[in-house]
C-alpha cells in the first residue's frame, strides 16, 4: 500500500503539479475522432477547436501560466491547419508524429553524449542538482530507462506509420487515445520502478546525500526518480 500510495504521489507530481493537464489532450482529440467519423473533417476540426478553445479560457480564468494555458489549444489549433492544408483526417495527426520522431531522436542523441533525456525530465520537475544525475553510479540508471523510452516511443510510431500508409485514419485516432496517456502513465510507473530499482543495485549516493558529500558507502535513493 505505501508503494501505491508513493506511485500516486509521484505520478501527481509529473503530471499535474507542472500544469500538465490530461483532458487538455485527449479531449480534443476524441471530439475530433467521433466527430470526425459522424459529421466529416470540417465540424471535427471545428469541435477539437472548440474544446481546446474552452480549455485555455478555463486556464486563462484561473490565471495559470500562459504556456500550459495556451499550449493544449496551440497544438490543436496545429493540427487543424495541417488536415485543412493537406485536405485529409490524416493530417490532423501529423504534428503528433513529428514530435514523437522528434522525442525518440531526442532519446537516442541523448544517451550517445551520456545525458539522458529522463534525466532532464526529472530535473524540471524536481530541480535536484545536475551533478548528481551526472554521478557514474546514478547516471545508467537514466540511461537505461531512457533506452526503454526510445524503444516504446519508436514501436507506437511504427505502429502509427503504418495506418498512415493505409490510410486507416479512425484506427489511428484510436491508437493516439489509447497509446497516448495511458500509455504515458505506464511508462512513468515502469520507469519509476526500474529506476529505483537500478539506483540501488549501482550502490550510488542519495541526493540527500550528494548535495551533503557524504563519503561511501552510501544508502541511496530510497524515493523519487
Amino acid at each position: 500500500m505505501n508503494r501505491i500510495t508513493e506511485l500516486v504521489e509521484e505520478l501527481r507530481l509529473v503530471l499535474f503539479d507542472q500544469g500538465t493537464m490530461l483532458l487538455d489532450s485527449i479531449l480534443p482529440l476524441l471530439i475530433f475522432l467521433i466527430t470526425n467519423a459522424v459529421l466529416g473533417l470540417n465540424y471535427a476540426l471545428v469541435g477539437a477547436l472548440a474544446v481546446a478553445g474552452l480549455f485555455a479560457i478555463y486556464r486563462i480564468a484561473r490565471k495559470e501560466n500562459l504556456v500550459y494555458a495556451l499550449g493544449g489549444l496551440s497544438g490543436v489549433l496545429l493540427a487543424a491547419v495541417f488536415a485543412k492544408v493537406s485536405g485529409s483526417e490524416a493530417g490532423f495527426y501529423l504534428p503528433g508524429l513529428i514530435t514523437g520522431t522528434i522525442t525518440i531522436l531526442l532519446c537516442v542523441i541523448s544517451v550517445v553524449i551520456k545525458r539522458p533525456l529522463v534525466a532532464w525530465s526529472s530535473f524540471l520537475v524536481r530541480r535536484w542538482p545536475l551533478a548528481w544525475y551526472w554521478h557514474p553510479r546514478v547516471i545508467p540508471a537514466y540511461n537505461e530507462v531512457t533506452i526503454l523510452w526510445a524503444v516504446v516511443f519508436s514501436a507506437r510510431l511504427v505502429l502509427e506509420l503504418l495506418l498512415v500508409q493505409r490510410e486507416a485514419t479512425n484506427a489511428l485516432g484510436a491508437v493516439r487515445v489509447f497509446l497516448g496517456w495511458p500509455l504515458t502513465i505506464i511508462l512513468l510507473i515502469v520507469s519509476y520502478l526500474y529506476g529505483l530499482w537500478r539506483l540501488s543495485h549501482l550502490r550510488g549516493p542519495s541526493v540527500e546525500e550528494f548535495k551533503a558529500d557524504t563519503a561511501p558507502p552510501w544508502e541511496g535513493q530510497k524515493r523519487g526518480f
